[in-house]
């Protein structure tokens, strides 16, 4: 399109090398049972439409399972983490100035993206930030699979998901048959999403969108691309333009909040009820529907989610996700933090101080993992392993009270 923001840097270099590198990629000694799986899944691929040519081509040079991809499946903090542990790694004042950075880097293809699928571009720039880090994560070998390698894994070792794994890796051939990247580009994540926007195989066949004008739908290199088919599964599963996500709302004195969680009723109904926003403002349509949602219990914050809520999650199907998706959104756009506090029991860190907590765990040998500020398993286990060094309460919390004792030893 015509004026449209277009952005090819050197990504895909990085991503060829990278698919020579993987685990199983290299020369090495072969499993071989997965290597029967993989001989024997031929013949349902080609039933299902994929050219032996082709399937032969994804997987030359895949060896072994990567052992890596089922460690992480059996990680995922949209159903491990504390609500607000999963939202502070996501929505803080970091991700809030980069999207704002990027709302600016990528104004004219957000303009256009917007204007297209009717999609609020905060939500998508949110997207971006949860799902790549605004294209971090594609830049980085550590983290990168080889999809076939890891859809292959998942679906020789891992029952819950091996149904999955199959049809995803059938799509990931055919993304390959049509012409849309080589077998060697196909990188992603232990579960198979790629891009920046990081879509799965089927629901890349199913919604990719060219954002920039040049005829594909090049989710791995293209943040233009990648917005757009964003964009398009949202518009596709009913986002209302124009309207929010949800509100955060603060609940009547007395009233059995457990008894209504999940309960569906116009805003109006629960306004009769005496539920009022938290920032004190009224709801601005009555008759639209809303679920109370309480991430955290009737001692966290309380929402009132409305339908865009929940065609966020046909992104990802957690609560949390989506929660985290609209917060950052409205912190991108000026909004605030939430009115009620989260029932943690300790003082947050700041991003800058996460740092610096990673940082001196690193010096006392207690952490090795990446210097983020994000506090995942890695840094909780090194925060109770010096908790237990201290003979302090082992909580594993990144509390400005573990940091305090950092600093004085």
């Amino acid at each position: 399109m015509p004026g449209i923001v277009r952005f090819r840097g050197t990504i895909k270099p990085a991503l060829i090398s990278l698919a020579l590198v993987i685990g199983g990629l290299q020369p090495a000694m072969a499993d071989a049972g997965f290597q029967k799986w993989i001989a024997d899944f031929e013949k349902t691929a080609v039933a299902n439409g994929v050219s032996r040519d082709t399937y032969r081509a994804v997987f030359a040079g895949v060896r072994q399972p990567d052992p890596d991809v089922l460690q992480k499946a059996r990680f995922q903090p949209e159903f491990r983490d504390a609500a607000w542990d999963y939202l502070d790694n996501r929505v803080n004042e970091e991700t809030v100035a980069n999207g704002r950075r990027m709302a600016q880097q990528y104004k004219r293809t957000l303009d256009f993206v917007e204007r297209k699928y009717g999609v609020s571009r905060n939500i998508l720039l949110a997207i971006w930030s949860m799902e790549s880090s605004y294209g971090e994560v594609l830049q980085r070998p550590d983290v990168l699979k080889y999809v076939p390698q890891a859809l292959a894994t998942l679906a020789y070792q891992d029952q819950r998901r091996a149904k999955f794994a199959r049809e995803q890796l059938i799509g990931a051939m055919k993304i390959v048959q049509k012409g849309h990247v080589q077998p060697r580009g196909l990188t992603g994540s232990w579960a198979g999403a790629m891009g920046h926007t990081q879509f799965i195989p089927t629901s890349y066949l199913a919604y990719a969108a060219d954002g920039d004008g040049d005829g594909r739908a090049d989710i791995w290199n293209s943040p233009a691309d990648a917005l757009a088919t964003a964009a398009n599964l949202l518009k596709q599963n009913g986002w209302q333009t124009g309207k929010t996500w949800g509100y955060e709302v603060a609940a009547p004195r007395g009233v059995n909040l457990k008894s209504l969680e999940r309960a569906n009723k116009t805003l109006g109904e629960w306004q009769r009820l005496g539920f009022r926003r938290a920032n004190g403002q009224g709801f601005p349509q009555g008759s639209d529907n809303a679920n109370l949602i309480m991430p955290a219990g009737a001692n966290g914050p309380v929402f009132l989610m409305t339908r865009n809520f929940f065609v966020i999650k046909r992104y990802n199907n957690s609560d949390l996700y989506a929660l985290g998706v609209g917060h950052l959104a409205d912190r991108i756009a000026g909004g605030g933090e939430f009115v009620q506090n989260w029932p943690r029991g300790y003082t947050p860190l700041s991003v800058a101080e996460r740092y610096e907590l990673q940082q001196r765990l690193s010096r006392q040998g207690l952490y090795d993992g990446k210097i983020d500020g994000k506090i995942g398993s890695g840094s909780r286990l090194a925060i109770s392993a010096y908790q237990r060094q201290r003979g302090v309460a082992e909580d594993g919390n990144a509390s400005k009270a573990l940091l305090d004792l950092l600093r004085r030893q």
